[in-house]
């Protein structure tokens, strides 16, 4: 008897450049990019619906406008974040010696954990411009952040780049990439659209409508796109100026460990540290005092802070 014939998927070419402008090409990155803020912008809006942003009331409450001008920092930080950190995590020796190459993005390279690093620094300038605790800013964003992601992923596998490893070809999603060779491939960029995007909103979303302690749903965004992404990198081919590092690892993961064991860090310290939000009048670092805890006749009531 003959061998039974194995059908494989081929990656079916998509043309990147969505449509022309006279003579600028707009491409379909860039347009997931676009949709990345916009869908973004309105779940931020969405969020202040939420404990317990809206149960902060006065001066200190938040409005529609505050999640405008978060969202610049935001996208200044994904933007340069995401440049400069792939410059310095992935290729340094190249950019440094070529430092203008840095500013020609329209050739591509952006790293997440740069624009995550530079996110975390237009937080802080956010949070220190409008006086609020860092933490109760990075959780109103970080349930978001995966929605972008995905967009981000489908940008990728339109643009048929960040293919993964060579799989088995009866596993039926294998997919050969021509511009790369002929061999069945994980379409990597697809398990991260699926885990890092879709899986990952659908989880912190859900745990941050329950009003939990403030910090752990950053914790919980760190953790969770810590261990998927360390996952998928196990499928995903590594960059092949770099190839695999010590250990086996990608850089994907190694730079991955670190978000890893912060969020484990962060979620132990916040659990301990504050109460849950969904208890707390105001800002939630004012918890409610039972009358075990009132304090004695003449002493001032310290709210518990964060």
């Amino acid at each position: 008897m003959g061998g039974v014939l194995t059908l494989v998927l081929t990656f079916p070419g998509l043309d990147p450049v969505a449509f022309h402008l006279g003579p600028l090409a707009v491409h379909w990155y860039g347009i997931m990019y676009a949709l990345a803020f916009i869908v973004g912008y309105r779940l931020l809006v969405a969020r202040l619906k939420h404990r317990p942003y809206a149960g902060i009331a006065g001066e200190t409450g938040w409005a529609t406008s505050d999640v405008a001008d978060l969202m610049l920092y935001i996208i200044v930080g994904v933007l340069a974040g995401g440049r400069l950190g792939y410059c310095l995590f992935y290729q340094p020796g190249y950019y440094f010696s070529q430092p203008l190459q840095i500013l020609q993005v329209w050739d591509g390279g952006m790293s997440f954990h740069g624009g995550a690093l530079g996110v975390a620094v237009g937080l802080w300038l956010f949070a220190r411009r409008h006086r609020r605790p860092f933490l109760e800013v990075s959780d109103l964003l970080v349930p978001v952040v995966p929605v972008g992601l995905a967009f981000g992923r489908i940008g990728n596998f339109i643009n048929g780049e960040l293919w993964g490893r060579p799989a088995d070809p009866a596993l039926p999603w294998a997919m050969i990439f021509p511009a790369v060779d002929n061999l069945p491939r994980h379409p990597s960029q697809l398990y991260e659209f699926a885990l890092e995007g879709v899986l990952l909103f659908t989880l912190l979303w859900l745990y941050a409508r329950r009003g939990p302690a403030r910090g752990t749903t950053s914790a919980a965004f760190l953790l969770g796109y810590g261990v998927f992404r360390f996952a998928v990198e196990f499928t995903r081919e590594p960059d092949s100026f770099l190839g695999l590092l010590p250990l086996g690892m990608s850089m994907g993961q190694w730079l991955c460990i670190p978000m890893i064991l912060g969020g484990t860090a962060l979620w132990i310290w916040a659990s301990r540290r504050t109460p849950r939000a969904v208890d707390a009048p105001g800002r939630p670092e004012a918890s409610r005092t039972s009358s075990a805890a009132k304090p004695a006749h003449g002493e001032p009531e310290t709210p518990r802070s964060s």
